[in-house]
């Protein structure tokens, strides 16, 4: 990794490296585009390698989604619901009880209503049941009378269930994106990217852009076959909504074909025909546009909340329903379950904060593995991901029952391969699974003294040590008179940002702080001026108190600073502005 030259730690206590080097070959490519030089660190990150993907990275279309029939078993299971829909069997879908689930169970619930075919939804409860396909859930389908179960953002381990759904004569179409391994279960069909055996380039999908994919192949099937002849086709480019939210929450990467179904799905978020999500824009007290920062941190949690508690079906209820009051009434409950969730995640989190402070830990190693009793199974995700952000070290929390099992969940750094890490322990644990930056486990309490050292001697010796120093990541450097309205907006057609196309940060080195001042007592606003006098209007939220926050109001102070580029739009006025996210002293005037 490439480190800032002569870089100190900044205000935050961080060093700063950028993104990615660049050659010839991208600069020559920006010019070639007609892009300012900005773009060519992004050109770069994003593996654009000529002007078309550059073309189609600006304006993501449908058109460009990869043919579904590539997936392997993709045909398979097509041919199994056609004839499941001319026999009029009962079909269930099994989702997971988080939103990738929730989005994905209520996509193929809206789907299905417009071929006027009802299905049953089975989501399991996280407390009793646990995560995937159970053989109890499949005796009780059985009971039922159903004879086709589809999965969805689940499957790919369960080997149990699904042997006990064939001894019942219930026929499985899996529908999952979770890393799969060497052996497979036993199913009709297994349609996951991540399959080891299968050659699909677009690997990222989210779960429920995997359930959207079956849909795209089953519609164009039936379509071929004449089946909309005399009825009305369902139209697919209305569900996207749906899996807009399951693919920016499950925190998937948001390039290739994610790019189209994401940008396109919030489109359709704003035409407002999910009720479920206007409810929960509606209790959430977002106005105007959804963005994806706001589904993800104020959408998601919300739709989670009845997962985590034991009320998982709510989710995917409020997602598919079409009945006004319904939806308001489970907003509402998801609401009281979010407060819930946040009180529960506050205690656990000062428990564990403290067991690391009196255990002295965060300088033990370079892993963080805790476990107790009490603590909720349905909060561990977020507690690790909390406490992995703070310490910047890979983190697994286990609540552990009273009958010496705990159930674990973990979440990485960037750069770290965390399932691979777990993988290496997989002796010592009773199942796993999940990806590169989240994963769950289940370990007998008896081996978390060993699984603590295997998992700290796995994450030490497949990685550089220079992974484990906070960092700030920047995408390259400009003065002040490189900025205008002008390439900011064309900075805005990058959206939707998340993982694999982060939001463009830059590095403006020895600018001046001028007028800084508190803003609502933690944000600070100020201006950077450089050496020419240009000028720079900046915020920076959520720094006091705080080292960063006091410096910058340290009047008159030469900085180098680290920001994205926003559009500050007000009374119809609009300037630009620098989102400061940290500080250092400039190289100048060290």
């Amino acid at each position: 990794m490439t480190v800032d030259e002569d870089s100190p730690l900044s205000f935050s206590g961080k060093i700063w490296r950028p993104r990615i080097e660049v050659d010839d070959s991208h600069r020559q490519l920006t010019r070639e585009c007609g892009l300012s030089p900005i773009f060519t660190p992004i050109i770069a990150h994003r593996q654009l390698a000529d002007a078309d993907k550059i073309e189609q990275f600006f304006r993501p279309l449908l058109k460009h989604l990869t043919d579904p029939s590539l997936l392997l078993d993709m045909d398979l299971a097509v041919a199994r619901l056609i004839k499941a829909i001319e026999a009029e069997e009962k079909i269930a879908v099994f989702g997971d009880f988080d939103v990738d689930g929730a989005t994905s169970s209520a996509l193929m619930v809206r789907y299905f209503r417009g071929l006027n075919i009802p299905i049953r939804v089975y989501i399991p409860d996280r407390l009793t049941e646990g995560y995937g396909p159970n053989s109890e859930a499949m005796r009780i389908l059985a009971k039922e009378g159903i004879t086709l179960v589809v999965t969805v953002d689940c499957g790919i381990t369960a080997f149990e269930a699904f042997e006990t759904a064939a001894e019942l004569g219930l026929d499985v179409i899996v529908t999952d994106h979770h890393q799969g391994r060497e052996e497979l279960p036993k199913a009709l069909a297994l349609v996951n990217p991540n399959r080891l055996d299968d050659p699909f380039p677009n690997k990222e999908l989210a779960g429920v852009g995997v359930a959207f994919y079956l849909v795209m192949a089953l519609n164009r099937e039936l379509r071929d076959k004449g089946y909309f002849n005399h009825r009305a086709e369902p139209v697919l480019k209305d569900l996207l909504d749906l899996v807009a939210v399951g693919t920016i929450v499950d925190v998937a990467s948001l390039t290739g074909v994610n790019r189209p179904l994401v940008s396109v799905g919030l489109q359709v978020v704003q035409e407002h025909k999910n009720i479920g999500i206007n409810a929960l824009m509606e209790i959430a007290r977002i106005k105007g546009t959804l963005s994806a920062g706001q589904v993800g941190f104020q959408i998601g949690p919300r739709i989670n909340a009845g997962g985590r508690l034991g009320r998982g079906p709510l989710g995917s209820e409020l997602l598919h329903t079409e009945d006004v009051a319904r939806a308001e009434e489970i907003a509402a409950e998801l609401e009281d379950a979010n407060r819930e969730r946040r009180a529960l995640e506050d205690k656990m989190l000062r428990q564990a904060m403290n067991r690391i402070s009196g255990d002295g830990l965060s300088s033990s190693g370079r892993t963080l593995v805790l476990a107790e009793h009490g603590w909720h199974p349905g909060v561990i995700g977020i507690i690790a991901s909390r406490i992995s952000d703070h310490f910047h070290r890979p983190t697994v929390i286990i609540a552990l029952d009273d009958d010496g099992k705990g159930k674990g969940s973990g979440r990485s750094i960037p750069g770290l391969n965390l399932l691979a890490a777990i993988e290496e322990c997989n002796d010592l644990l009773i199942s796993f699974g999940g990806h590169k930056a989240a994963a769950g486990l289940s370990i007998e309490s008896a081996n978390l003294e060993q699984f603590t050292a295997a998992f700290e001697k796995a994450v030490v010796e497949n990685n550089p040590p220079e992974l484990f120093s906070p960092a700030m990541t920047y995408d390259g450097k400009l003065q002040i008179p490189d900025v205008s309205l002008e390439t900011v907006g064309r900075l805005e057609r990058l959206q939707p940002f998340g993982r694999g196309n982060p939001e463009p940060v830059f590095l403006i080195e020895n600018v001046r702080v001028m007028d800084a001042r508190a803003i609502k007592e933690s944000h600070v606003k100020c201006r950077l001026v450089d050496v020419y006098d240009n000028v720079l209007d900046t915020i920076s939220f959520r720094v006091l108190p705080g080292a960063l926050g006091e410096g910058l109001l340290t009047m008159g102070i030469w900085v180098d600073v680290v920001g994205s580029l926003s559009i500050n739009r007000y009374r119809n006025r609009e300037t630009v502005q620098l989102i400061l996210r940290d500080a250092r002293p400039a190289k100048e005037h060290r």
